[in-house]
């Protein structure tokens, strides 16, 4: 894989450790804790919430879902 396409997933996949071990947080609260765009931010969120491992219960929060991941580290 090309190197931006490992940085994105590596990106993705701290995303949703956060997210997991967080509960429930905001675009700001990744977009602070990355220091990336919230454009950005946005679109690893949709390939994660395209997957089925986060969903957005209110607007702008986002939280995991129930379905089982192994995550390595």
């Amino acid at each position: 894989m090309k190197p931006t396409t490992d940085r994105m997933l590596i990106r993705i996949k701290d995303m949703y450790k956060y997210i997991r071990d967080n509960g429930t947080v905001t675009t700001q609260d990744l977009v602070d804790e990355f220091g990336i765009t919230p454009r950005t931010i946005q679109r690893d969120l949709n390939v994660l919430a395209f997957n089925d491992l986060v969903i957005s219960p209110t607007r702008g929060k986002w939280t995991t879902t129930h379905k089982k991941v192994k995550v390595t580290t």
